[in-house]
C-alpha cells in the first residue's frame, strides 16, 4: 500500500506538486507576542484565549516568496462596493479558505488540511489541523465531516438526490471513514479527479459542516417542541427548510453560522452594509508567526451596479473589479491621481469574454434541427465579423477567436481559435444556401422550413451594455447572410429558466470559465455534464442527475464528448489525458458547439495606493481562481493607520 502511494504521488506530481508536503512549522511563543492589536483587549478581559490556544499546533504559513510580497502590518477597512445583497457570496469567494486551494500558479496546495494523501486518485486520506477551529472557538474535527456525511448528504430529506454527482463515481458513492478525531478519509474503487478541483473551487463542495450549530435545527438531534418554536419563528414550512436556511456556507448570509473564512459576516440580511470582522481562530500565520489577516475588517456597500464605476472613480473602494467592464478603463485612469489609487489590467482566463450558445435543446422542433445541422453553426460564426467587434467594442484590444483555450495555455492550437471563426459572408451564404434556406421574405430575410422569417432571439442576463454592443454588431453581419438577430434581456434566473425550458433560441454569456486548463485538469466543461450548459442544458442535466431528469445525448458530437469526459476519469496516465483533451477541443472547434466571439479582454482592477500585496498583473478569474481569491486577500494590507480610500 506505502509503495502504491509513493508512486501516486510522483505520477501526479504536475497536478499535486507538494500537495502531500507539511507546509507548516510548529508555534512556539513567538505566537503570544505577536497578538492582533485589536484583539488585545478580549484576550486580556478573557473573552478571548491567548493566540497561542487559538491558533492550530500546526498553522498554515502564508507563501512570501515572491518579490511583489511583503510581511504586513495589522489594521484598516477595506472597502467593496456589490451591486446587489446576495453579493456579500463574493466574501466566500475572494476569502478562499479552502481544505487544498489553488495556489497564484494553478498548483493545488493545502490550506484548511495540514496534508493529504493519495493513492491512485482513488483514496484521500485528509489529515486535519490539530487545534484548529472554527470562528466560534469550537474545536473543528472530523467530526464536521461526519455530520455532512450522515447527516446532510445522506439524509433524504436535506439533500433528496443523494450526494452531491462530484462524489459519484460511475453511479458509486465514496465510502467515507473517520479513523480518529483529525482524519477523514473518502475512498472509491475507481479514481475520481474531480474531488480535488472541487474542494478547491471558487464555489467549493464543502464536505464539512459546522454540526456543533446546525443540530438545534436537526430533527436527529433537537427537541421536537424546540424545533418546532424554531421552524415557526423562522417562518419556514418544516425543519427542512430551516436547516437549509441557517446552512448556507456559500451565500455567507447566515451571522451565527460558524465559519472557517478569514472574515466573519456580522450583518443580517437585508441591508446597504455589511460588515465583516477578523476570524479570530483563522488558520494561517505569515512568516513572523502572526495570525493573519492583516486587514481587520471588511466593509461591503450595495449600490447599483450602473454606479459602480463612477462610486470606484470617486475613491469609494479599495479593491475593485465586479461590475467594472474594459470600457470603464479612461474613466478610471483619470481619477488616479486625485483620489490616490491605481487601476491595472489582468488577464481574464475564460475561453470567450463574448459567446453565443445555440441551444440544441430548443423546444422549437424547426429550430432545434437547424441548430443541430453543423453547417448552420458554422455559418452563424463565419458571418460575425469579429474584427469589427474588435476595434468598436475592444478597441483592438482583444484576440478575435473561438470560443477555446487561450494561447497561453499549455493545450493551445491555432486551429482550436481561427477554425470557422474567420469573417466568409460568402461561404456563410453558401453554406446557408445548402442547407436549403434559399427563399426570403421583401425584408431580404431567409425563411426557415415552416415559411416562418429566420429571426433568431438572443437571451441575455441584461447585465452588461457591452452584450448589446456586440450584439448589434453581429446584428448587422448576420442581416447580410439574411438572419434576423433580435435581443431579449431578463433577470438571471428567468434567463436561466428560459433556456433550461427550451424557450430561448440562442443565449448569450462568457464562454469556457477555464481557458488556460492542462490535461490534468477536468474537461467536463466542454462536455454534457451540467444543466446550466446554455448549449445543452438538457443532457447536462440527464448526467447531472443519473439519468432522473433531462434527455441523453442524441446527437453523434455531444455523445462523442460524453464519452471522452468518461475516458478521461480513468486514463491512466498524462498523456492520454492530454490526447483526450484535443480530441474534445478539436470537436467543438470544428461542430462549433459555442460561438466565440472574442477572447484575452482585461479586466480592470482598481486598487488603493496603500493597499499593499495586490499584484501589478493576475488572473481574474471565476474557477479556477476565485477571483482576488487566487493572491489570498488575507495577506493584503495598508500602509498606514485607518481604513483604506
Amino acid at each position: 500500500m506505502h509503495r502504491n502511494r509513493a508512486a501516486n504521488v510522483r505520477m501526479n506530481r504536475s497536478l499535486l506538486t507538494g500537495l502531500a508536503l507539511l507546509l507548516a512549522v510548529p508555534m512556539t511563543n513567538t505566537a503570544a507576542s505577536s497578538e492582533v492589536p485589536t484583539l488585545v483587549a478580549r484576550v486580556a478581559s478573557g473573552d478571548l484565549p491567548a493566540l497561542a490556544q487559538r491558533l492550530p499546533e500546526q498553522p498554515a504559513i502564508a507563501n512570501f516568496d515572491s518579490p511583489e510580497l511583503q510581511v504586513g502590518e495589522y489594521g484598516g477597512e477595506l472597502r467593496l462596493l456589490m451591486a446587489k445583497a446576495k453579493d456579500i457570496r463574493m466574501m466566500m469567494v475572494y476569502g478562499y479558505a479552502r481544505l487544498v486551494a489553488y495556489d497564484p500558479k494553478f498548483a493545488l496546495q493545502p490550506d484548511i488540511l495540514e496534508r493529504i494523501e493519495i493513492d491512485e486518485n482513488r483514496v484521500f486520506t485528509m489529515h486535519l489541523r490539530r487545534g484548529h477551529r472554527w470562528s466560534d472557538g469550537y474545536p473543528f474535527t472530523s467530526e464536521a465531516f461526519r455530520y455532512y456525511w450522515d447527516d446532510v448528504a445522506n439524509n433524504p430529506d436535506l439533500s433528496p438526490h443523494g450526494p452531491s454527482k462530484v462524489l459519484m463515481v460511475g453511479g458509486e458513492a465514496p465510502q467515507v471513514e473517520f479513523p480518529d478525531a483529525f482524519t477523514v478519509r473518502y475512498s472509491w474503487s475507481k479514481p475520481n479527479p474531480y474531488f480535488l478541483p472541487a474542494l478547491a473551487g471558487a464555489r467549493p463542495l464543502f464536505i464539512y459542516r459546522a454540526g456543533h450549530y446546525l443540530q438545534q435545527f436537526h430533527r436527529r438531534y433537537a427537541d421536537p417542541a424546540k424545533l418546532q418554536e424554531l421552524v415557526t419563528e423562522a417562518g419556514t414550512r418544516d425543519w427542512i427548510g430551516l436547516h437549509l436556511r441557517r446552512d448556507h456556507q456559500y451565500k455567507f448570509d447566515n451571522p451565527n453560522l460558524p465559519t472557517l473564512q478569514p472574515w466573519v459576516n456580522t450583518t443580517e440580511s437585508p441591508s446597504e452594509r455589511f460588515i465583516f470582522e477578523r476570524n479570530p481562530y483563522y488558520h494561517r500565520v505569515d512568516s513572523k508567526a502572526r495570525q493573519l489577516p492583516y486587514i481587520d475588517r471588511v466593509v461591503v456597500n450595495i449600490v447599483s451596479s450602473s454606479l459602480v464605476p463612477a462610486k470606484t472613480g470617486a475613491g469609494d473602494s479599495d479593491l475593485q473589479a465586479r461590475y467594472l467592464r474594459l470600457d470603464n478603463y479612461t474613466f478610471l485612469k483619470a481619477g488616479e491621481q486625485r483620489n490616490d489609487y491605481s487601476v491595472r489590467l489582468w488577464n481574464k482566463a475564460i475561453g470567450a469574454q463574448i459567446a453565443l450558445f445555440p441551444n440544441l435543446n430548443s423546444s422549437d422542433p424547426v429550430w432545434r434541427k437547424l441548430a443541430r445541422d453543423v453547417r448552420f453553426r458554422r455559418a452563424l460564426s463565419l458571418a460575425i465579423h469579429r474584427r469589427e467587434v474588435n476595434q468598436v467594442v475592444y478597441f483592438g484590444m482583444a484576440l478575435e477567436s473561438n470560443n477555446t483555450v487561450l494561447p497561453s495555455g499549455p493545450l493551445y492550437k491555432p486551429e482550436y481559435q481561427k477554425k470557422w471563426a474567420e469573417f466568409d459572408l460568402e461561404h456563410a451564404n453558401r453554406l446557408l444556401d445548402e442547407i436549403g434556406l434559399t427563399k426570403r421574405d421583401k425584408r431580404g430575410v431567409r425563411l426557415r422550413p415552416d415559411g416562418k422569417p429566420m429571426e433568431v432571439t438572443v437571451h441575455s442576463a441584461g447585465e452588461s451594455t457591452e452584450e448589446t454592443d456586440v450584439l448589434e454588431l453581429i446584428h448587422d453581419s448576420w442581416l447580410k447572410a439574411g438572419i434576423k438577430l433580435y435581443t431579449r434581456a431578463s433577470q438571471r434566473e428567468v434567463f436561466r429558466n428560459r433556456v433550461f425550458s427550451g424557450e430561448a433560441m440562442m443565449s448569450v454569456w462568457s464562454g469556457l470559465s477555464n481557458g488556460v486548463p492542462t490535461a490534468d485538469m477536468s474537461p467536463e466543461e466542454l462536455a454534457p455534464t451540467a444543466q446550466d450548459q446554455l448549449q445543452w442544458p438538457q443532457w447536462g442535466q440527464f448526467f447531472q442527475t443519473g439519468g432522473h431528469a433531462g434527455e441523453a445525448p442524441d446527437m453523434p458530437s455531444a455523445m462523442r464528448l460524453a464519452e471522452l469526459n468518461v475516458l478521461w476519469r480513468s486514463a491512466p496516465s498524462a498523456h492520454e489525458r492530454e490526447e483526450i483533451w484535443h480530441e474534445m477541443l478539436a470537436i467543438h472547434a470544428d461542430q462549433v458547439l459555442s460561438i466565440g466571439v472574442v477572447c484575452g479582454v482585461n479586466q480592470p482592477v482598481v486598487v488603493s495606493n496603500r493597499l499593499q500585496n495586490v499584484p501589478v498583473q493576475g488572473w481574474y478569474n471565476w474557477d479556477p481562481g476565485s477571483y482576488f481569491g487566487l493572491y489570498k486577500p488575507d495577506m493584503f494590507w495598508f500602509n498606514g493607520s485607518g481604513r483604506g480610500g
